[in-house]
């Protein structure tokens, strides 16, 4: 491990980025250029007092995964997170989408602020959201190795996340999450994540377990949901689905469904989320 290279390479990349570049509001005056050290750390999910030991050379060394958050926080490109990792002392990931989100992406769903927007791993991880996607859908975004930001492992071992849900289009989005996963199942089932997901769910639920068996295949492109919001009650949504080259990321934005009040639904919560963002801020 570097660690002064280490050091020095966080904060540069801390002070190259603006608040609004991560979708903070500008604020009052700043006494230094780019983030505070307390507003990376909250991003990368550890504390403020262990990402300023990182910047000072001091405490424990990061584990990959602090390091794969970091990375993603800081809006390094491909390049720029290998270097991270080296300087790290980590071997880099491979080089698939998977866990990366490149900053022009972010910047592109920044500006739809208008409706849900976020990207998603090919296993279900929501790796990214815009505020509108926060405040509407209530998804948790990864920053940790555990399952908490994977749709797929949640939809079928939290029964309380199907209440979002109208009850009669349960069945439908179970046979769609699973023939998705069978798609990347196809495409990279010896991947250790792929058999660690998989192999859970398989032991975990019993509705996943006879919807594996049919052995039903789709990459979903498009869809029609429906969601019952605390706030707002029933949302009719259309999701378009964007590949990523290599269909190990996509990216879901969620139009107000025509013919609907979701348009005058979406932003009521966007009112409602704004206010809230800025009290807490």
């Amino acid at each position: 491990m570097d660690r002064p290279g280490l050091a020095d390479f966080l904060r540069r990349r801390r002070e190259l980025l603006r608040p609004v570049d991560i979708g903070l509001p500008e604020g009052v005056r700043r006494r230094t250029p780019g983030l505070r050290r307390d507003e990376v750390a909250l991003l990368a999910n550890i504390s403020a007092d262990y990402y300023a030991r990182l910047e000072q050379c001091r405490g424990a060394n990061p584990s990959e995964t602090i390091v794969a958050s970091l990375a993603r926080t800081l809006r390094c490109d491909p390049d720029e997170r290998d270097h991270l990792y080296h300087l790290a002392g980590f071997t880099p990931p491979a080089r698939r989408a998977g866990g990366y989100v490149r900053p022009g992406v972010m910047s592109l769903l920044e500006r739809l602020d208008d409706v849900p927007a976020c990207v998603v791993s090919d296993l279900g991880d929501v790796l990214w959201q815009n505020t509108v996607a926060a405040i509407t859908l209530g998804w948790t975004v990864a920053h940790r190795s555990d399952r908490a930001a994977n749709i797929v492992w949640r939809w079928f071992t939290e029964p309380a996340l199907r209440t979002c849900f109208p009850e009669e289009d349960r069945p439908r989005h179970s046979r769609a999450h699973v023939s998705d996963l069978r798609a990347t199942a196809a495409r990279r089932g010896s991947d250790a994540d792929v058999t660690a997901l998989v192999d859970g769910l398989l032991r975990r639920s019993e509705e996943f377990r006879a919807l594996w068996e049919r052995h039903e295949v789709a990459v979903h492109r498009f869809d029609r949901k429906r969601f019952l919001h605390p706030e707002v009650g029933l949302l009719h949504l259309t999701c378009e689905i964007i590949l990523s080259p290599d269909a190990d990321t996509r990216v879901l934005a969620f139009f107000p469904t025509e013919g609907t009040d979701a348009r005058e639904k979406l932003e009521l919560l966007r009112t409602i989320g704004t206010q809230d963002f800025r009290t807490v801020r």
